[in-house]
Order: C-alpha cells, then structure tokens, then sequence
C-alpha cells in the first residue's frame, strides 16, 4: 500500500502560483474611497471587467492574425473561445443589477466624476468590433499612451475588416470600396455583403459558416452587455444623469440600438 504523497509546502520564498499569477498584487488594488461595504463589490466586479476586456482584446488580436495567416478554422476556435469569457463578463452585472437606488447612492459619489465609458480597455473592445469613434479618444488624452495607443487602434482593421478580408481571399464576392474604406470611420453595412453572407448560409464552406456563426454569437453577446448595462443603470439609479455626467440611461438606450456584424443579422432574411 503507498502513501499518499504529501504536496511541497516549501519554496524557500515566494510560491510559483504567486510568482505567476501575482495574487498579492491583484489583492492590494482594491482602495475602497467610502466606508459603504457594498463599494468594495462594485470595485471588484468593475475590476473583473476591465481584465476580461483587456482577454477579450487579447483574444481578438489572435484571431486578426489567423485570419491574416488564411487560418480560418484557427480564427473559429479563437472567436469561439472570447464568446465564452463574454459570458463570463455579462454575469459579473448581476451583483451590481441587484443593488437598490439607495446601495448604490451609499457611495456613488466616491466614483465622482468616473464612468465606464472612460474605460480604454473598453474603448479597444469598441474599436476592435468595428465601433469608431474619433471622438471617442478625448477622455484619454491625459493618458499620453493610452491615447497613443487608441489612436493607433482607430486607423487599424478592425476584426469584421479582416474577416470581410478573408471571406475576399475565400473567393467571396466582397466589394473593393468596402475592402479599401477608410477603416477609422465606423463600418457602414453594405448590400452586396449582405448577399455574401446570405450565400454562404445558403451554400457556402462549412468553415465560412461557422466564422458567421462564431462572429454572431460574440454579437450577440456584446448586445447583451450593453443591454445588462442599460438595465444595471436603470434598476440602481433611474433617469438620473450618469456618473461622468453622461445622460445616462438615454445614453445607453442609445447605445444598444447600434448592432456590430450588422449583415450578419440581416443576411438571414435572405436565407
């Protein structure tokens, strides 16, 4: 009979799970501003999502490469796997949904002035799902490289140009204006991708119909965190102006009416 062996309890220093994951440091960034104990939910949540955009953007940048490099499939798994860590990031919105007018009040005013849609983690997640917006730089022009670094992301393909890119490379009918547009402008739905993707539903590759199927599960998604946003905002503190001096919920209903992939979902009346 052998004995159960008995895991290493010394290192002689630092654990190899801390030397890799940095856990102490994660666990020091939590400052609460206010003596409410419910900020300290609201600021690990809200620190949770900006390291899922940070995966997400991570994530995407792969895919652009597999594209690029005519790995479709490669790309497939790769997109499929950024729709689970979406998920993920959407249920992170419960605890804060479920927070009263009156929780939420105990210590909003410690955020001041901050929002999310300061967030440039989240500002590469918009771009990077073709959602430009030149003025959206603004808010990070105090952050010398993070506003570089935007900048450099706005006049870059976004992920829908170099899938548009490689259904082109495929042999897929794609438009020369909509492969040569000027991508830091906001990508414009088009008629004649509209029928590409129709046709690929139709009788294309199997390998096209899962890249559209994989591109509108992440869309999908993406609606829903913005839709949970909406609904988050509206349930804890109402019509009021939003943190930032946004509108607020008017500024995220707005929001959640703009679809990215748009021929994705129209294509399917065509089917």
């Amino acid at each position: 009979m052998t004995c159960p062996v008995t895991p290493k309890l010394d290192f002689g220093g630092t654990t190899p799970y801390e030397d890799y994951v940095h856990a102490s440091v994660l666990h020091s960034l939590q400052q609460q501003w206010s003596n409410d104990p419910r900020e300290m939910s609201f600021l690990v949540i809200t620190q949770v999502m900006e390291l899922y955009f940070g995966l997400l953007c991570f994530e995407w940048r792969q895919a652009q490469k597999e594209l690029r490099d005519g790995d479709v499939r490669a790309a497939v798994r790769t997109i499929k796997r950024s729709e689970l860590h979406m998920q993920a990031l959407n249920a992170a919105w419960r605890p804060i949904a479920r927070m009263t007018p009156g929780e939420f009040n105990s210590f909003r005013d410690a955020l001041g002035e901050g929002s999310g849609f300061q967030s440039g983690r989240y500002r590469e997640v918009e771009f990077l799902l073709g959602e430009k917006s030149r003025s959206m730089l603004v808010p990070h022009r105090a952050v010398p490289e993070q506003h570089a670094a935007l900048e450099a992301l706005l006049t870059e393909p976004s992920l829908y140009d170099d899938v548009l890119r490689a259904l082109a490379a495929q042999g897929v009918k794609i438009p020369a204006e909509v492969l040569d547009r000027d991508v830091a402008e906001p990508y414009q739905p088009n008629p004649d991708v509209e029928a590409a993707w129709a046709e690929i539903y139709r009788d294309g590759p199997r390998d096209l119909l899962e890249l559209g199927e994989a591109l509108t599960d992440v869309a999908e998604e993406f609606t829903r965190w913005r839709y949970d946003h909406l609904l988050a905002t509206r349930r804890s503190m109402g019509s009021k102006t939003g943190t930032g001096g946004s509108a607020g919920v008017a500024w995220l209903e707005k929001r959640t009416q703009r679809a990215v992939f748009p021929e994705l979902w129209t294509a399917r009346s065509f089917v």
